[in-house]
């Protein structure tokens, strides 16, 4: 149990049933009764989280006529009233305003949540609203650890829950359509898939002294599962990414949906067999802890998966920029957005392209009418298994040295492994970035056991223990189910 003892253990399952109890949501064995949504049914759903992508979500259902709104639910409180004047404008009527998110999982006639909470809270609130008895749609990456994942996978299947990943590429026709062409075998046998998060990001600043919580917020509710700290950091939303209580750096926040599309191109449903993570958040100083250029090396044995995470100025490459490039021995194939992708022979030569769009929110409202998780575009065990690797590369990052860019670390035989790391180089060096006094993290090369879910072997010990992560009374998400 990562070096938890019996007694951490049953006050950890403890302190789970008393949260769930203490919000009237306390399971015996079978799921709690709710009005089981049918083909003709209306759908009465909540959104929770709605500062940012929450409306997107909200936009992503407004129109449907099979679907009403009937709830808002954020700890800030002037979001959701934000929320809600917009629902209003578009001729629809006002739903009623939550802002804790246990006496909304109390209705009982609310049939599914759709979260977009910040990724520290989207584990619990979907554990939560399941054992509610409600369908969920929870934001990517749907874990803050690889443990709390796979618990969610857990609670949908004993439950009967449908359960969607907010990751939309894998409702997008020109993505399906490119997919199917590589596991085809239209470019040979896959060697190597690549993803890239070539994002720009500036610095965030930095405070000396801790920022008051904006007015209208319960900072106790915006924590949840969040240790009890001071806020150190000047925008109090959306800059909780780059701190590991809350986020998971651009690995975790856009870089997710590249890590799925490169593991779909794979066709593998397990964790890799080894992981290393290298990186730093260089040309700045500020309250960021998250790498800002980070690369991840992930093994599957018989193909790689190479990850590369660029904050800082930069060109795409081969056309990608936020992509994947996936390499085959007769060609490879470059997706170039959500909905697009090309596919080349080795000798640069087009084959064929792949364009059309899709409706993720509206897959994941098909699937709770019909009530079968095999017609989700993104069941919850993908979202797992793609978040599980993000958290991998930043786990192996945490764990790594300061080193300077003479010493470089045994990467293996693949050639684009090699190229690449030669590539972050020169890109921090276009960056103004001094390698001869600059140094970079440099983690372990960690091996896992993908059944278990854990690793194995040297380190194991110090890397599992960041595989889950102490919460707060109240706001624990249970180990086991």
């Amino acid at each position: 149990m990562s070096q938890w003892t019996r007694r951490r253990f049953l006050e950890h399952s403890a302190l789970s049933l008393t949260a769930l109890a203490g919000a009237g949501l306390a399971q015996s064995a079978q799921a709690i009764p709710r009005r089981r949504a049918m083909a003709n049914d209306t759908i009465h759903l909540a959104v929770i989280g709605v500062n940012s992508r929450g409306m997107d979500h909200i936009n992503g259902y407004i129109n449907r006529s099979d679907v009403v709104i009937t709830a808002i639910c954020d700890a800030d409180e002037a979001a959701a009233r934000k929320a809600i004047e917009a629902i209003v404008k578009k001729g629809k009527p006002a739903p009623r305003l939550v802002q804790d998110i246990r006496k909304l999982l109390e209705d009982k006639e609310l049939d599914a949540v759709s979260i977009a909470t910040p990724n520290h809270w989207h584990a619990l609130g979907a554990i939560w609203a399941m054992q509610a008895g409600k369908d969920v749609y929870v934001e990517k990456p749907v874990s803050h650890n690889v443990s709390e994942g796979r618990r969610i996978v857990q609670v949908a299947r004993k439950l009967g829950r449908i359960c969607q990943t907010g990751t939309q590429c894998r409702s997008q026709k020109g993505s399906i359509d490119a997919i199917n062409f590589i596991h085809s075998g239209k470019i040979g046998k896959v060697h190597t898939s690549r993803a890239l998060c070539y994002k720009t990001r500036n610095t965030i600043g930095k405070v000396d002294a801790p920022t008051p919580v904006p007015a209208g917020i319960d900072y106790d509710l915006w924590l949840g599962p969040a240790p009890e700290k001071p806020v150190m950091r000047k925008r109090f939303h959306y800059d909780w990414h780059w701190q590991w209580d809350y986020g998971n750096g651009d690995l975790g926040n856009q870089g997710i949906h590249q890590m799925d599309v490169a593991r779909w191109a794979l066709n593998k449903n397990a964790l890799p067999k080894t992981v290393m993570g290298l990186g730093g958040r260089f040309a700045y100083t500020d309250d960021g802890e998250t790498p800002n250029t980070e690369l991840c090396f992930m093994d599957y044995g018989d193909c790689q998966l190479i990850f590369e995470v660029r904050g800082l100025k930069t060109d795409k490459l081969k056309g990608a920029g936020v992509g994947n490039i996936v390499y085959g021995s007769e060609g490879y194939v470059v997706f170039t957005g959500y909905d697009t992708a090309t596919a080349y022979d080795n000798d640069d030569k087009e084959i064929q392209k792949f364009t059309g769009g899709g409706d993720h929110f509206g897959n994941f409202v098909e699937a709770v009418k019909s009530r079968t998780r095999s017609d989700l575009r993104a069941d919850i065990e993908e979202g797992h298994l793609s978040s599980a690797l993000c958290h991998l590369g930043n786990i192996s990052y945490k764990l790594g040295k300061s080193e300077p860019f003479t010493a470089m670390p045994d990467m293996g035989k693949n050639p684009l492994v090699g190229e690449t790391f030669e590539r972050y180089k020169s890109h921090l060096t276009d960056n103004g970035i001094d390698l001869g006094t600059a140094t970079y993290q440099v983690g372990p090369t960690l091996k896992i056991d993908s059944k278990r879910e854990r690793f194995v072997g040297d380190g194991a010990k110090d890397a599992n223990v960041h595989l889950t992560r102490e919460y707060r009374k109240g706001f624990v998400v249970p180990e086991k189910v």
